[in-house]
């Protein structure tokens, strides 16, 4: 079973950033919608952002201006860049992968195939 590995969680301050990379070893994703997901304690998993293969994105309402995701083809990474974070983005980070293509379910968690085990980001105020 193919896994995604994702890395770059840690604790931080109320303001501060974040790197959050996603590695596919094994496995070329060129043509999947690769996005990210979290969980808060008590929560439910929500979308956060996607990138479509032909460069499309999309983002959670809460953090558009302030998350930007991107794919690097070559190293076949995705990043999750996080700025300005709130204690409210406090969560479990998760990479995914799917093979849709459609632009009205990517924020499905159960059209992804693929996913990461997750990274913890603490944001503390």
């Amino acid at each position: 079973q193919v896994q995604l590995e994702e890395s770059g969680g840690g604790l931080v301050q109320a303001g501060g950033s974040l790197r959050l990379s996603c590695a596919a070893p094994g496995r070329t994703f060129s043509f999947y919608r690769r996005s990210w997901f979290r969980q808060a304690p008590g929560k439910e998993r929500e979308f956060v952002a996607t990138i479509m293969s032909g460069g499309s994105t999309y983002y959670l309402d809460s953090v558009k201006g302030r998350f930007t995701i991107s794919r690097d083809f070559a190293k076949n990474m995705v990043y999750l860049y996080l700025n300005s974070l709130k204690p409210d983005d406090t969560a479990v980070y998760y990479c995914a992968a799917s093979r849709g293509t459609s632009t009205s379910d990517f924020q499905r968690g159960d059209e992804y195939e693929y996913w990461g085990q997750g990274t913890q980001v603490t944001v503390s105020s």
